[in-house]
């Protein structure tokens, strides 16, 4: 095979797996997007939680 009929054959293979893919719908993206936002909060306060304590431990074990 040439070089350019194979170019063209991988192509076909990559619009044929692109016509496959599925989005979701504005709900579904929606719903992800609240559920990542929270849990990155709530994430994010536990570590500045158990920053806090070890910073305040390590001081007074310094100390």
């Amino acid at each position: 095979m040439s070089f350019f009929s194979r170019i063209s054959g991988f192509l076909g293979e990559v619009r044929d797996e692109v016509k496959k893919v599925v989005f979701p719908s504005r709900s579904e993206t929606l719903g992800s997007t609240v559920v990542v936002i929270v849990f990155v909060l709530i994430l994010g306060v536990y570590l500045s939680l158990v920053d806090t304590l070890w910073f305040n431990l390590v001081g007074k074990a310094i100390r």
